[in-house]
């Protein structure tokens, strides 16, 4: 298995309440990774978080939005107890981000969403791939079931090639005749793309 050279948060976003807060702070407590915490300004909190060898930190500012702590962070970790630390807050605090992790020849791209992972893309040699793509498959299935919108075109070009037989059945003149083929042709090939 491919050494992880590294783990780069190029975005990564979490928002917690008053009692978020106070768990965030006794999770990293439970991680073993050490934790200084600053009260600045207007009720902004700054974190710096370090592993327990104190070879890397990370500095999380969490400025205060209405009822909310907002962080947004980016940030390059090499060691493994702080990396796997911040992976586990950004799913555990339901966060967003996107986490690129970094091996000799290929990267590794997580979409978080909501502390889920929505998506991985492996870009190697320039190319990207995608690996994973979480898919509401129920969600799919509902909005498949609840349109009917092109069940109700279908019925209403079927309508509209019958009446144009029953006129053309009627014409005598070659002229209409040929206008309602040409019309008939039309209302075919909708129903073809309708049906296809």
């Amino acid at each position: 298995m491919a050494q992880r050279l590294a783990t780069e948060y190029v975005k990564a976003c979490l928002k917690l309440t008053e009692e978020d807060m106070s768990r965030f702070v006794r999770f990293f407590g439970d991680q073993h990774v050490r934790l200084q915490v600053r009260v600045l300004d207007g009720g902004n909190q700054e974190m710096v978080l370090e592993d327990d060898a104190g070879k890397e930190e990370v500095r999380l500012t969490f400025a205060r939005q209405n009822e909310l702590y907002v962080c947004v962070l980016s940030c390059r970790l090499v060691y493994p107890k702080l990396t796997n630390a911040l992976r586990k807050a950004v799913s555990l605090f339901k966060g967003d981000a996107i986490v690129n992790r970094i091996y000799p020849t290929y990267t590794m791209v997580y979409h978080y969403s909501q502390g889920a992972v929505q998506k991985i893309v492996e870009q190697s040699g320039g190319k990207d791939r995608t690996v994973y793509e979480c898919k509401n498959t129920v969600l799919q299935l509902e909005k498949q079931f609840s349109s009917l919108a092109v069940e109700q075109e279908i019925a209403m070009a079927h309508n509209a090639i019958n009446e144009l037989l029953d006129l053309r059945n009627q014409a005598t003149l070659p002229g209409e005749i040929a206008s309602i083929d040409e019309r008939l042709a039309q209302q075919a090939k909708r129903l073809f793309i309708l049906e296809g």
